[in-house]
């Protein structure tokens, strides 16, 4: 069982910052790939970015590359997403989520555990 709880959305204008963050906790010794998701009204819910346990693997969405940064902190239990160059179009709730496959995957499908979501909102 893993606990995910995300904070730090917001509302910021566009070409802002932000920075999110997911605490996680978890009552095994399993090693989780880590992924932040987005779903904006109206559209699926898509992956953000990916990272291994390690940290030496990431995925990126190209909607988000170059931007958007994926990293964690394995001691305090913590995955952030840092958010730079925000663009109204990054306006969504983004989820925090954890996979016990031992793959880097944005599948939905693939995470089995989630937090309740935190909202981002850019104005142009």
């Amino acid at each position: 069982q893993v606990q995910l709880v995300e904070s730090g959305g917001g509302s910021e204008q566009a070409g802002g910052s932000l920075r999110l963050s997911c605490a996680y906790s978890t009552y095994t010794y399993s090693r989780y790939y880590m992924a932040w998701f987005r779903q904006a009204p109206g559209k699926e819910r898509e992956g953000v970015a990916t990272i291994s346990p390690s940290g030496l693997a990431t995925y990126y969405a190209d909607s988000v590359k170059g931007r958007f940064t994926i990293s964690q902190d394995n001691a305090e239990k913590t995955l952030y997403l840092q958010m730079n160059s925000l663009k109204p179009e990054d306006t969504a709730m983004y989820y925090c989520a954890a996979s016990a496959l031992p793959r880097l995957t944005a599948r939905e499908a693939d995470f089995e555990y989630w937090g309740q979501g935190t909202q981002v909102t850019v104005s142009s």
